[in-house]
Protein backbone atom coordinates (compact mmCIF):
# COMPACT_ATOMS: atom_id res chain seq x y z
CA UNK A 1 0.00 0.00 0.00
CA UNK A 2 1.16 3.22 -0.55
CA UNK A 3 0.96 5.54 2.34
CA UNK A 4 0.93 8.92 0.35
CA UNK A 5 -2.37 7.49 -1.69
CA UNK A 6 -4.09 6.63 1.81
CA UNK A 7 -3.30 10.15 3.84
CA UNK A 8 -4.26 11.93 0.52
CA UNK A 9 -7.38 10.04 -0.60
CA UNK A 10 -8.45 11.01 3.67
CA UNK A 11 -7.61 14.78 3.22
CA UNK A 12 -9.93 14.71 -0.20
CA UNK A 13 -12.92 12.95 1.48
CA UNK A 14 -12.93 14.84 4.84
CA UNK A 15 -12.31 17.90 3.03
CA UNK A 16 -15.55 17.67 0.98
CA UNK A 17 -17.61 15.93 3.85
CA UNK A 18 -16.43 19.83 6.22
CA UNK A 19 -17.54 21.87 2.55
CA UNK A 20 -20.78 20.03 2.84
CA UNK A 21 -21.19 20.66 6.47
CA UNK A 22 -21.18 16.92 7.28
CA UNK A 23 -21.30 16.49 10.75
CA UNK A 24 -20.43 12.83 12.88
CA UNK A 25 -22.42 11.59 15.88
CA UNK A 26 -20.42 12.74 18.86
CA UNK A 27 -21.03 8.83 19.55
CA UNK A 28 -18.99 7.48 16.90
CA UNK A 29 -15.82 5.81 16.73
CA UNK A 30 -14.20 7.03 13.70
CA UNK A 31 -15.24 9.69 11.50
CA UNK A 32 -16.73 9.70 8.41
CA UNK A 33 -13.90 10.67 6.52
CA UNK A 34 -12.16 7.60 8.07
CA UNK A 35 -15.09 5.40 7.31
CA UNK A 36 -15.62 6.12 3.56
CA UNK A 37 -11.20 5.98 2.95
CA UNK A 38 -11.28 2.61 4.16
CA UNK A 39 -14.00 1.89 1.61
CA UNK A 40 -11.62 3.42 -1.32
CA UNK A 41 -8.75 1.54 0.23
CA UNK A 42 -10.86 -1.62 0.11
CA UNK A 43 -11.63 -1.00 -3.34
CA UNK A 44 -8.13 0.26 -4.61
CA UNK A 45 -5.81 -2.81 -2.51
CA UNK A 46 -7.79 -5.09 -1.39
CA UNK A 47 -10.31 -5.67 -4.42
CA UNK A 48 -13.63 -4.57 -2.45
CA UNK A 49 -12.64 -6.93 0.65
CA UNK A 50 -13.58 -4.71 3.76
CA UNK A 51 -12.75 -6.68 6.19
CA UNK A 52 -9.85 -7.17 5.12
CA UNK A 53 -8.67 -3.22 4.66
CA UNK A 54 -10.13 -2.70 7.95
CA UNK A 55 -8.00 -4.37 9.96
CA UNK A 56 -4.45 -3.78 7.75
CA UNK A 57 -5.27 0.03 8.35
CA UNK A 58 -6.53 -0.34 12.37
CA UNK A 59 -2.62 -2.67 12.51
CA UNK A 60 -1.12 0.56 10.81
CA UNK A 61 -2.63 2.96 13.12
CA UNK A 62 -4.93 4.79 10.25
CA UNK A 63 -8.04 4.10 12.17
CA UNK A 64 -9.09 3.58 15.38
CA UNK A 65 -10.71 -0.02 16.99
CA UNK A 66 -13.72 -0.68 15.19
CA UNK A 67 -15.80 -3.81 14.05
CA UNK A 68 -16.41 -5.11 11.09
CA UNK A 69 -20.14 -5.05 11.62
CA UNK A 70 -19.58 -1.90 12.85
CA UNK A 71 -18.03 -0.35 9.94
CA UNK A 72 -20.79 -2.14 7.51
CA UNK A 73 -23.58 -0.12 9.49
CA UNK A 74 -21.64 3.16 9.49
CA UNK A 75 -21.02 2.80 5.48
CA UNK A 76 -24.73 2.33 4.28
CA UNK A 77 -25.50 5.00 6.85
CA UNK A 78 -24.00 7.05 4.88
CA UNK A 79 -25.96 6.72 1.81
CA UNK A 80 -24.88 10.21 0.20
CA UNK A 81 -21.44 9.20 -0.23
CA UNK A 82 -21.70 8.95 -3.73
CA UNK A 83 -22.20 11.99 -4.22
CA UNK A 84 -18.08 12.95 -3.83
CA UNK A 85 -17.73 11.02 -6.58
CA UNK A 86 -20.08 12.96 -8.64
CA UNK A 87 -18.42 15.99 -7.27
CA UNK A 88 -15.00 15.17 -8.10
CA UNK A 89 -16.34 14.15 -11.81
CA UNK A 90 -17.26 17.53 -11.90
CA UNK A 91 -14.07 19.14 -10.95
CA UNK A 92 -12.21 17.04 -13.27
CA UNK A 93 -14.35 17.84 -16.18
CA UNK A 94 -12.28 20.26 -18.04
CA UNK A 95 -9.89 19.70 -21.48
CA UNK A 96 -11.23 19.15 -24.80
CA UNK A 97 -11.06 15.43 -25.52
CA UNK A 98 -12.78 12.36 -23.31
CA UNK A 99 -12.80 8.47 -24.57
CA UNK A 100 -16.05 6.84 -23.17
CA UNK A 101 -17.09 2.86 -23.19
CA UNK A 102 -19.21 0.22 -21.61
CA UNK A 103 -17.79 -2.54 -18.83
CA UNK A 104 -19.34 -5.43 -17.65
CA UNK A 105 -20.23 -5.63 -13.73
CA UNK A 106 -21.65 -9.39 -12.93
CA UNK A 107 -23.67 -9.67 -10.01
CA UNK A 108 -23.45 -13.59 -10.09
CA UNK A 109 -22.82 -15.99 -13.12
CA UNK A 110 -24.57 -16.83 -15.32
CA UNK A 111 -25.66 -20.21 -13.99
CA UNK A 112 -26.65 -18.87 -10.82
CA UNK A 113 -28.64 -15.94 -12.25
CA UNK A 114 -32.34 -17.91 -11.87
CA UNK A 115 -31.79 -17.93 -7.70
CA UNK A 116 -30.09 -14.88 -7.90
CA UNK A 117 -32.03 -12.27 -5.44
CA UNK A 118 -30.91 -8.42 -6.48
CA UNK A 119 -31.43 -8.55 -9.55
CA UNK A 120 -34.21 -10.62 -11.83
CA UNK A 121 -35.27 -10.94 -15.66
CA UNK A 122 -33.57 -10.75 -19.13
CA UNK A 123 -33.08 -6.77 -18.64
CA UNK A 124 -29.92 -8.15 -16.60
CA UNK A 125 -28.64 -10.71 -19.30
CA UNK A 126 -26.04 -8.75 -21.38
CA UNK A 127 -23.06 -9.88 -23.70
CA UNK A 128 -19.24 -8.38 -23.37
CA UNK A 129 -17.97 -8.62 -27.53
CA UNK A 130 -14.64 -7.30 -26.62
CA UNK A 131 -14.71 -10.74 -24.20
CA UNK A 132 -17.42 -12.61 -26.51
CA UNK A 133 -18.93 -14.08 -23.19
CA UNK A 134 -22.44 -13.41 -21.62
CA UNK A 135 -22.89 -11.92 -18.43
CA UNK A 136 -25.54 -11.55 -15.74
CA UNK A 137 -25.93 -8.09 -13.89
CA UNK A 138 -24.88 -4.56 -14.40
CA UNK A 139 -23.04 -2.50 -17.48
CA UNK A 140 -20.88 0.69 -16.54
CA UNK A 141 -20.98 3.06 -18.98
CA UNK A 142 -18.08 4.99 -18.27
CA UNK A 143 -16.37 8.59 -19.96
CA UNK A 144 -13.01 9.67 -18.96
CA UNK A 145 -10.40 12.20 -19.37
CA UNK A 146 -7.48 11.17 -21.75
CA UNK A 147 -5.70 10.71 -18.05
CA UNK A 148 -8.24 8.35 -17.29
CA UNK A 149 -9.72 10.38 -14.44
CA UNK A 150 -13.81 9.61 -14.89
CA UNK A 151 -16.22 12.04 -15.33
CA UNK A 152 -19.00 10.92 -16.32
CA UNK A 153 -20.64 7.34 -15.48
CA UNK A 154 -23.99 5.25 -15.27
CA UNK A 155 -24.84 1.59 -14.21
CA UNK A 156 -27.86 0.32 -15.73
CA UNK A 157 -29.26 -3.32 -16.58
CA UNK A 158 -26.61 -5.31 -18.67
CA UNK A 159 -29.07 -5.27 -22.01
CA UNK A 160 -29.29 -1.22 -22.07
CA UNK A 161 -27.09 -0.70 -25.39
CA UNK A 162 -24.17 1.55 -25.39
CA UNK A 163 -26.59 5.10 -26.99
CA UNK A 164 -28.96 4.47 -24.57
CA UNK A 165 -27.41 6.52 -22.06
CA UNK A 166 -24.87 9.04 -24.07
CA UNK A 167 -27.68 11.65 -24.47
CA UNK A 168 -27.31 12.23 -20.39
CA UNK A 169 -23.84 10.96 -19.85
CA UNK A 170 -22.25 14.33 -23.09
CA UNK A 171 -25.02 17.00 -21.28
CA UNK A 172 -22.75 18.41 -18.95
CA UNK A 173 -19.08 17.75 -20.70
CA UNK A 174 -17.77 21.21 -22.25
CA UNK A 175 -18.56 22.43 -24.99
CA UNK A 176 -16.39 22.15 -28.33
CA UNK A 177 -14.95 18.93 -26.76
CA UNK A 178 -14.41 15.46 -28.72
CA UNK A 179 -15.76 11.79 -27.16
CA UNK A 180 -13.59 8.64 -28.68
CA UNK A 181 -15.50 5.79 -29.11
CA UNK A 182 -15.71 2.37 -30.69
CA UNK A 183 -17.95 0.53 -33.04
CA UNK A 184 -20.65 0.74 -30.69
CA UNK A 185 -21.28 4.30 -30.48
CA UNK A 186 -21.91 4.83 -34.14
CA UNK A 187 -24.83 6.84 -34.88
CA UNK A 188 -25.01 9.90 -36.94
CA UNK A 189 -28.32 10.46 -35.48
CA UNK A 190 -27.43 10.95 -32.20
CA UNK A 191 -23.79 12.06 -32.87
CA UNK A 192 -25.91 14.95 -34.66
CA UNK A 193 -28.03 15.94 -32.09
CA UNK A 194 -25.47 15.48 -29.06
CA UNK A 195 -23.39 18.44 -31.13
CA UNK A 196 -26.43 19.97 -31.69
CA UNK A 197 -27.63 20.22 -28.16
CA UNK A 198 -24.17 20.12 -26.43
CA UNK A 199 -21.52 21.00 -28.88
CA UNK A 200 -19.76 17.98 -28.40
CA UNK A 201 -18.44 16.15 -31.18
CA UNK A 202 -18.21 12.19 -31.06
CA UNK A 203 -16.38 10.27 -33.09
CA UNK A 204 -16.62 6.70 -33.28
CA UNK A 205 -14.48 3.92 -34.75
CA UNK A 206 -15.81 3.21 -38.35
CA UNK A 207 -16.60 -0.33 -39.89
CA UNK A 208 -14.87 -1.40 -43.29
CA UNK A 209 -17.49 -0.42 -45.10
CA UNK A 210 -17.93 2.73 -44.19
CA UNK A 211 -16.43 5.80 -44.99
CA UNK A 212 -13.33 6.85 -43.60
CA UNK A 213 -12.37 9.17 -40.69
CA UNK A 214 -10.74 12.43 -41.74
CA UNK A 215 -7.09 12.34 -40.96
CA UNK A 216 -7.04 14.29 -38.05
CA UNK A 217 -9.93 12.58 -36.09
CA UNK A 218 -7.94 9.11 -37.34
CA UNK A 219 -5.22 10.28 -35.39
CA UNK A 220 -6.81 11.47 -32.03
CA UNK A 221 -8.34 8.08 -32.26
CA UNK A 222 -5.44 6.19 -32.05
CA UNK A 223 -3.48 8.58 -29.84
CA UNK A 224 -6.34 8.28 -26.99
CA UNK A 225 -8.59 5.65 -27.86
CA UNK A 226 -6.83 2.67 -25.62
CA UNK A 227 -6.65 5.15 -22.52
CA UNK A 228 -10.33 3.70 -21.56
CA UNK A 229 -9.09 0.04 -22.21
CA UNK A 230 -6.54 0.75 -19.55
CA UNK A 231 -8.55 2.54 -17.53
CA UNK A 232 -11.12 -0.64 -17.74
CA UNK A 233 -7.75 -3.06 -16.72
CA UNK A 234 -6.81 -0.90 -13.81
CA UNK A 235 -10.67 -1.66 -12.46
CA UNK A 236 -10.33 -5.16 -13.40
CA UNK A 237 -7.46 -5.00 -11.17
CA UNK A 238 -9.77 -3.88 -8.30
CA UNK A 239 -11.96 -6.94 -8.80
CA UNK A 240 -14.82 -4.96 -10.19
CA UNK A 241 -15.51 -8.13 -11.85
CA UNK A 242 -16.61 -10.30 -8.79
CA UNK A 243 -17.81 -7.91 -6.30
CA UNK A 244 -20.09 -9.40 -3.71
CA UNK A 245 -22.96 -7.69 -1.51
CA UNK A 246 -26.09 -8.95 -0.40
CA UNK A 247 -28.08 -6.01 -1.30
CA UNK A 248 -28.14 -3.68 -4.49
CA UNK A 249 -26.98 -0.76 -1.87
CA UNK A 250 -24.38 -2.85 -1.12
CA UNK A 251 -23.30 -3.36 -4.76
CA UNK A 252 -24.07 0.42 -5.26
CA UNK A 253 -21.76 1.18 -2.84
CA UNK A 254 -18.62 -0.69 -3.96
CA UNK A 255 -19.12 0.30 -7.82
CA UNK A 256 -19.22 4.01 -6.26
CA UNK A 257 -15.76 3.13 -4.21
CA UNK A 258 -13.78 1.24 -7.36
CA UNK A 259 -14.50 4.45 -9.10
CA UNK A 260 -13.36 7.00 -6.79
CA UNK A 261 -10.08 4.83 -5.92
CA UNK A 262 -9.57 4.89 -9.73
CA UNK A 263 -10.21 9.05 -10.03
CA UNK A 264 -7.79 9.13 -6.88
CA UNK A 265 -5.33 6.85 -8.37
CA UNK A 266 -5.32 8.93 -11.61
CA UNK A 267 -5.22 11.73 -10.32
CA UNK A 268 -2.52 11.62 -8.14
CA UNK A 269 0.18 10.24 -10.25
CA UNK A 270 -0.67 13.33 -13.16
Amino acid sequence: MNDTYIVTSYVVIDDILKAWEFQDDCRAVGSGAEILTVAVIAAKYFQNHHERALCILMRLGYVKGLSVSRFNRRLHQLRDWAGIVNLLAEVCRQGSVFVMDSMPFPVCKRVRARRCKKVRGKAFCGYCAAKKEKFFGWRLHLICTASGIPVSFDLLPASEQDLNPIHELTFALPEGATIFADKGYISEKDADSILATTGVRLVAIRRKNMASLSWADDYDLRLYRKRIETVYSQMEAMGVQHLHARTNHGFDLKAHASILALAFTNLFTN
